[in-house]
């Protein structure tokens, strides 16, 4: 693990490098996330938005971080609460105004209750505001009120800006790919997700709740100081085949496979792992038939994530690899070639073989540019998930209904080709009931 100071210097070149991409005529405004209420007078456990965090590690609500490149006084400037005893006793501890400067790196820092006095005066003279507008509206209203604060004073040479340029464009380039530290938060995070799964799969038994797998990913997680990165999906039979299930509240049935996605979150960086295996610790033959097409479908894709192809090839592996096997299934029929052109592959895999990641679990960063695949490049990372999924409703052989299975690992793009993160916990179908019939 990078130790903190590393992690500090990191971040104040994130912040340096963003003010020299904006200009030194700009301004940008990145706000902390809202804290959300969870029912009535009780809240969601906090969670830091993503870009404040990547720029300024500061993990408290009610915060906003300005930068000013060039200005002489103060480019980096914090606003946050204030220390209060009466707070600090209900809701637990705050950085305060006096030690974010030294804590956070900033040049300065002022009360979150002032900003609306001091905000408008840093916008003065600026042409441009970089700022993420959409996100959350009652901070969109609020810039538009500093800006229209301004435009109210222009015929006493009140200087206002005229242009209001997405942040997100910068930011998010800068975000994809990762630091040497940034890739050993995610190898941490992996290792924590593969250790869950681990956990849930040696537990696993006919006759269990889905809660009960998901219970032992989350213990996992909180023992090593982490989060889940998104709901864990515990899909048995039939539930694996919906792609985002979550109520996690059925029976595990004997003879059934479970589909378990689900991530650990690490100092705010994200795993994404899938394992699907037997509830009875032992695949049919259906089932391996199936399996076993899903999992080259994940080895030939990770073959392709390579420093060179482009963002799509993994994807295009994935599809050529489940269109065969389907027809070897019986399920499609007609021309290889045919069949992927028309996408028939669509109604049983109908999604794409991965995503970015990193600080989200989608992480940020352009899959296209200039409306070509983007390259992959060292420092990226990323999921490979190719899966297969057979409702009843789709009406397949019987023997393959209900059928849902989806592999997924953590990758990273290296110049010595694909290294992947998630490699703890197993996926061949021997090692998977080797493991569960000896727990």
């Amino acid at each position: 693990m990078q130790d903190s100071r590393t992690i500090r210097r990191e971040r104040a070149r994130r912040r340096k490098n963003l003010m020299r991409a904006i200009g030194k005529d700009s301004i940008a405004i990145i706000p902390s996330a809202p804290e959300k209420t969870r029912s009535r007078d009780t809240t969601y456990r906090y969670r830091q938005d993503s870009d404040f965090y990547y720029l300024t590690g500061f993990e408290e609500p009610e915060s906003v971080a300005v930068l000013i490149s060039g200005r002489r006084a103060a480019e980096y400037i914090v606003f946050c609460r204030e220390r209060n005893e009466l707070m600090e006793t209900w809701n637990g501890r705050r950085l305060g105004v006096d030690q974010a400067p030294q804590v956070l790196d900033a040049d300065d820092a002022f009360p979150i209750e002032d900003i609306d006095d001091i905000l408008p005066g840093l916008l003065e003279g600026r042409e441009r505001v970089f700022y993420s507008m959409g996100r959350e509206t009652l901070f969109d209203n609020r810039i538009i009120g500093w800006i229209n604060q301004l435009k109210a004073k222009t015929g006493s040479g009140t200087s206002v800006p005229t242009e209001f340029v997405s942040l997100d464009f910068h930011l998010h380039d800068m975000r994809l790919i990762k630091s040497r530290a940034e890739l050993g938060l995610l190898r941490k995070a992996a290792k924590i997700t593969a250790a869950g799964h681990l956990a849930a799969m040696k537990s696993c038994a006919s006759g269990q709740m889905e809660y009960e797998l998901e219970a032992e990913l989350i213990s996992v997680y909180r023992r090593e100081g982490a989060e889940h990165s998104f709901l864990p999906i515990v899909g048995g039979g039939e539930n694996g085949c919906i792609l985002h299930y979550t109520e996690n509240n059925a029976e595990l049935s004997d003879g059934d496979l479970v589909l378990v996605d689900s991530g650990a979150e690490w100092n705010c960086y994200a795993g994404d792992i899938t394992r699907t295996y037997p509830v009875n610790g032992q695949f049919s033959d259906a089932q391996r038939e199936v399996y076993e097409i899903v999992l080259e479908a994940n080895l030939v894709a990770i073959d392709k994530a390579v420093v060179g192809n482009h963002w799509n090839d993994p994807h295009v592996a994935a599809v050529r690899v489940i269109t065969r096997g389907l027809m070897n299934l019986g399920i499609l029929k007609g021309d290889l070639k045919t069949l992927i052109k028309e996408e028939a592959y669509r109604r049983f895999f109908m999604h794409r073989t991965g995503h970015w990641l990193g600080l989200d679990v989608h992480d940020v960063g352009d899959y296209k540019v200039d409306d070509k695949w983007r390259l992959l490049e060292p420092g990226m990372a990323l999921t490979i998930e190719p899966g297969i999924y057979l409702p009843a409703s789709s009406g397949v052989l019987k023997r393959y209904r209900n059928i849902g299975i989806r592999v997924e690992d953590d990758i990273l793009i290296t110049d010595d080709g694909p290294e992947v993160i998630t490699s703890g916990v197993p996926k061949a179908v021997d090692e998977i009931e080797a493991i569960m019939q000896a727990s």
